[in-house]
């Protein structure tokens, strides 16, 4: 798959590279679909051994969640100004 996923590249870069040449016309936008067609099922294949890898207890990617910091500094009053609380009920 990762082979795949390295031709997936250069195909996208080869449809980007034709559709930029040949402009908008009924050939480059088949041409366009065929590729992204192309890419949803390596999507899938993607999916699939990632499934099959789980049933078996073997994980071959390691989702890690990006980390957003949150500051502990309170925020200026004018940013609540006309915004009611939920928890309380509006004021409108």
């Amino acid at each position: 798959l990762a082979q795949l996923h390295d031709l997936i590249g250069s195909l996208r870069r080869c449809v980007t590279s034709l559709a930029s040449r040949y402009g908008d016309s009924p050939a480059t936008r088949r041409i366009v679909n065929d590729a992204e067609r192309i890419l949803n099922d390596i999507d899938r294949l993607d999916i699939d051994a990632e499934e099959l890898e789980l049933a078996r207890g073997v994980s071959r990617h390691h989702h890690v969640a990006e980390r957003i910091p949150i500051p502990d500094t309170q925020y200026d009053t004018d940013f609540w100004r006309g915004v009611d609380d939920e928890g309380l009920g509006g004021t409108h």
